[in-house]
């Protein structure tokens, strides 16, 4: 049995992914962190999540039950993230990050960390957002520069980072696959009086509200015809089933960088 932590525990991704745990044969759930402060600190992660008591405390402190899990999951915010790494990097404890709004400087310290210990990070578990990202990269490499791009992003109204990490992860994709520069050749939106579109523009649109779980939407428009690729996430279970995968797959590893491309041999 793989003992697993997960951070962020009290959250909505969190729960799942406790009831998650609870549901797979491979997995038992060894420790459970909320940030210092919480008001359910000290509560049963368990009983929190709706599935009776496990014993389970959840705690601020990942450092003093670093012996009670193998693999510690996290979906939480950047600045927890590396706090989290840094820890497991320093005992050699596998991580699995599904945290979002990650910049360039901290994926930078992130993939120090990954070089003493194992660390699976994707802005996105689902399986099949990673089999479109597949799908989309090789329509942009057959349609080429004779489309204009367009990338739609919709989620629930409490996501507090724009655009979704999916999606960034969608325009990097793109940029490769088309030879462009995402930070030259990106825009956020409009407004007012833009002017025509450039032939390079790769362009993000922003959906919040209600409770949307994900949907992401890629649009090559050419003259006379579009092609869309779409996908739709109905709950988060697709994401918690995703993070169990990652866990089996990186426990056992050793330190470095991978990603559910790796896992999906795609």
């Amino acid at each position: 049995m793989i003992r697993v932590a997960v951070a962020g525990c009290a959250g909505r991704m969190g729960k799942t992914l406790v009831q998650a745990i609870e549901d797979s044969p491979q997995l038992v759930l060894g420790a459970a962190f909320e940030h210092a402060g919480h008001s359910f600190l000290g509560a049963d992660a368990g009983a929190l999540a709706g599935i009776g008591d496990k014993g389970v405390a959840i705690s601020a402190d990942l450092e003093a039950a670093i012996d009670a899990f193998d693999v510690v999951i996290d979906f939480t915010v950047p600045e927890a993230t590396l706090g989290l790494a840094a820890i497991c990097a320093r005992h050699g404890k596998a991580m699995v990050i599904g945290t979002t709004g990650l910049n360039a400087e901290q994926l930078g310290q992130l993939e120090q960390f990954a070089q003493r210990t194992a660390l699976f990070i994707s802005p996105n578990m689902s399986v099949g957002v990673n089999l479109s990202l597949r799908l989309i990269e090789l329509a942009a490499k057959a349609l080429g520069d004779d489309v204009d791009v367009e990338v739609i992003e919709a989620h629930h109204r409490h996501k507090v980072d724009a655009p979704s990490g999916t999606a960034l992860r969608i325009g990097e994709v793109l940029a490769n696959a088309l030879g462009r520069d995402l930070d030259e050749d990106a825009i956020y939106g409009r407004q007012g009086i833009t002017g025509a579109r450039g032939n390079k523009t790769i362009g993000f649109s922003t959906i919040r509200g209600g409770d949307i779980v994900g949907e992401h939407t890629v649009m090559f428009a050419g003259e006379g015809e579009r092609l869309e690729i779409t996908h739709k996430a109905h709950s988060r279970s697709n994401f918690a089933q995703g993070a169990l995968r990652a866990v089996g797959y990186v426990h056992g590893k050793g330190a470095g960088l991978y990603n559910m491309q790796d896992l999906l041999g795609l």
